[in-house]
């Protein structure tokens, strides 16, 4: 092995703990005054052009203060070509760029704005232009007179009404698309418009079209999206079905309508409330929002459902006001927490910020169920954790499943004492709550158990989104949920029957079923093929399986495979659009920490890839012990990339902490002797010898 080499690798790794320590009191200057962590989930504009609409239509617009942050929001997220894409890295949509200048037209911005010069004329230039938004947009638009009615898909109320029993009843999809689907179907069903002032809106009916707005034939155009915004092509069956509905929308059943309103208000009206007029998302909630001031703008849930609507705001100095697509206060807390109890010994300040996370988690669980959840084609909620801070009281499988997995963690830890540790009822209903989301097939949904098949994507109406008509088995939400029911029965026994072991050994043999024949696997939530190996290989070693098991020494060598010459891991988002995994241009720390961890669930910290890894995330941290950001880390419904603003801040820090734990006190020739050996009792492929390039950047890192 090279000589300069291997002193590089001892200066890093010799540095290791304090690099750990660096990370870990970044990530405790992070912690939040009610325990938590929490780092934005950016994703797009959509959500916060909507607001702007909806607070215009009902007669709430923002103050000064306000619209200056939104228009600053709008100015940062523009593409260089004048458009808005789906998330960070997206190229332009029309759907995006259409909604956010109506938007900013709305706020008080002339036509002459550059702002809007630069949109106007990415709009123009695509072919069809606005005329071919996607459906979204073209009942957005439809709702301000801006889309002629003719033109967008109907979705009658009166789907609502089918028997439960149908295997395509709304009430079996997947929850966010039923809720916004619901909100759009009272919409629609009412025949809700909002014409803007007659003088903006033909000002805007110009500058959208590159036509005369009176004579585009809007019905030509109703199953016509933008090539730039699709993603899942209308199919023929979902076309035949379009066209029915279309013929029953021009003459409904009046009896019939108004009972289908009936329904779909009533549902709209419990979702709001259920939810503390939160809503399980602002893109439904804002909908809601609509549907309740179309009923009656007097209505007394409109107000505290506009208000609801704030709780997924979010706003700095830098990028201005928007609107998340999700509040991720316990999910962040729960790694944060996972990667500081990885330490074996921690200071004081620690010791208090884990106290801290602890009282956080244990207000954040579900204690009481939902009053009528049944009612609202709902699953049980005792017991679980929301992705939030749990005021919506919409839980999810595995964000349940990290919670008792930080807690178990803390419990554990021999450092680290806590003042009230939950009970064992308490621990129970987590525990209950997570075996309720297992499907038949031993995987996990999120919010609910499957509830429709496959053949429901043939009907998914969204075009820019994939697999989001029913609930699915994730990889991720399994080995999360295994992890955690096998923590459990660590401390507790078994109920009745073997109910937690039988469920445990179902998902394992799924994991076991989705692996590909490369080793790796096919993630949902995350980016992509890197993030399911780490939960994959995370949730088997807690389930007791060994390192030298095949599926996860054959996941390992993927991983080894994928090692970038720089010791680093990168992997493009494109990956989740392409179903093959892409290497970005770069490494990134992200993907880069998620390889480390599973590859130290797998062969020694002395390995030499492990040595390579630790010694590129070492180079790549700032003096204030966190990383720069980089490329986008998660996603959602195959083409909705999301960047995790804290997972570049607990992954890496956890990473190193790991390794400083296991290296802690390892002799030389243990070091040495581990390098040219793939595994646990040699086993797997021989690693080659790093390449040059890799020397230098460590030399150059420490010179």
């Amino acid at each position: 092995m090279n000589a300069q080499y291997e002193e590089s690798i001892e200066k890093v790794s010799g540095g290791a703990a304090q690099r750990a320590d660096a990370a870990i009191k970044h990530l405790l200057s992070l912690q939040r005054p009610a325990g938590d962590w929490e780092g934005e989930m950016v994703w797009c504009t959509m959500i916060l052009a909507q607001a702007v609409i909806v607070r215009t239509v009902v007669g709430r617009p923002y103050s000064d203060r306000e619209r200056t942050a939104i228009i600053k929001h709008f100015e940062v997220s523009q593409l260089a070509d004048g458009a808005w894409g789906m998330h960070p890295e997206s190229p332009g949509y029309v759907f995006f760029t259409a909604l956010a200048y109506v938007a900013l037209r709305l706020l008080g911005l002339g036509p002459d704005t550059p702002l809007l010069v630069r949109a106007r004329a990415w709009l123009h230039a695509q072919p069809d232009g606005v005329k071919a938004v996607p459906t979204w947009g073209k009942f957005w638009l439809m709702l301000l007179g801006l889309y002629g009615r003719e033109g967008v898909n109907a979705v009658p109320p009166e789907l609502f009404l089918l028997p439960r029993w149908l295997p395509f009843h709304p009430s079996r999809f997947y929850c966010h698309t039923r809720l916004i689907y619901l909100g759009i179907a009272y919409l629609s069903g009412v025949r809700f418009g909002a014409p803007l002032p007659e003088p903006l809106r033909d000002a805007l009916r110009s500058e959208l079209y590159v036509e005369p707005y009176e004579s585009v034939d809007f019905g030509a155009f109703r199953h016509t999206v933008a090539r730039t915004d699709l993603y899942v092509p209308i199919s023929r069956v979902l076309r035949l079905v379009y066209d029915l509905l279309a013929r029953y929308e021009r003459r409904p059943w009046k009896a019939l309508r108004q009972r289908a309103l009936a329904l779909c208000f009533e549902q709209i009206l419990r979702e709001q409330r259920s939810t503390r007029y939160q809503g399980i998302s602002p893109v439904s909630g804002l909908l809601n929002c609509m549907a309740i001031f179309a009923h009656d703008p007097r209505h007394p849930d409109l107000a505290p459902s506009l208000e609801g609507v704030e709780a997924w705001r979010w706003e700095d100095e830098a990028e201005g006001l928007r609107y998340v697509g999700a509040r991720s206060n316990s999910w962040d807390t729960a790694f944060a927490v996972q990667a500081l109890a990885e330490l074996p010994e921690l200071d004081e300040e620690a010791k208090r910020a884990l106290n801290r996370a602890h009282a956080f988690l244990d207000q954040a669980q579900m204690t009481a169920e939902l009053a009528d959840y049944r009612k609202a084609w709902r699953d049980p909620a005792l017991g679980g954790w929301c992705f939030s801070d749990g005021q919506h009281r919409w839980p999810v499988s595995d964000c349940a499943a990290e919670a008792m997995s930080a807690l178990f963690a803390l419990y554990e830890h021999g450092d680290v004492r806590i003042a009230a540790p939950l009970s064992a009822d308490r621990l129970r209903l987590g525990m209950e709550f997570i075996l309720s989301r297992q499907n038949a097939d031993g995987g996990f949904g999120t919010y609910e158990r499957r509830r429709g098949g496959r053949l429901l994507e043939l009907v998914n109406p969204s075009e820019m989104f994939g697999q989001c008509m029913t609930e699915l088995s994730y990889i991720e939400c399994t080995a999360s949920s295994l992890g955690a029911l096998a923590h459990y029965l660590r401390h507790y026994p078994d109920l009745p029957g073997g109910t937690i072991a039988t469920a445990i050994k179902k998902a394992e043999r799924f994991l076991r079923s989705r692996q590909l024949e490369d080793g790796s696997f096919p993630g949902f939530w995350g980016i992509n093929y890197t993030y399911a190996v780490f939960h994959v290989v995370k949730g088997l070693r807690m389930a007791g399986v060994g390192p030298a098991d095949p599926v996860l020494q054959s996941a390992a060598a993927w991983l080894l495979a994928k090692q970038r010459s720089d010791g680093g891991w990168g992997e493009h988002y494109s990956s989740c659009l392409q179903g093959r995994y892409v290497e970005s241009r770069y490494s990134q720390t992200v993907m880069t920490a998620w390889a480390l961890l599973a590859l130290m669930e797998v062969y020694p910290a002395v390995h030499e890839a492990v040595e390579r890894g630790i010694a590129w995330l070492s180079s790549q941290q700032r003096d204030d012990g966190g990383w720069p950001r980089q490329g986008v880390n998660g996603v959602f419904f195959g083409a909705a990339m999301l960047d995790y603003r804290l997972y570049p801040v607990y992954f890496p820090a956890w990473a190193l902490a790991r390794y400083a734990r296991l290296t802690r006190g390892a002799p030389q020739e243990t070091r040495a002797e581990a390098w040219p050996n793939a595994g646990l009792n040699n086993i797997g492929p021989a690693v080659p010898e790093p390449k040059d390039i890799m020397t230098r950047v460590i030399a150059d890192e420490f010179d």
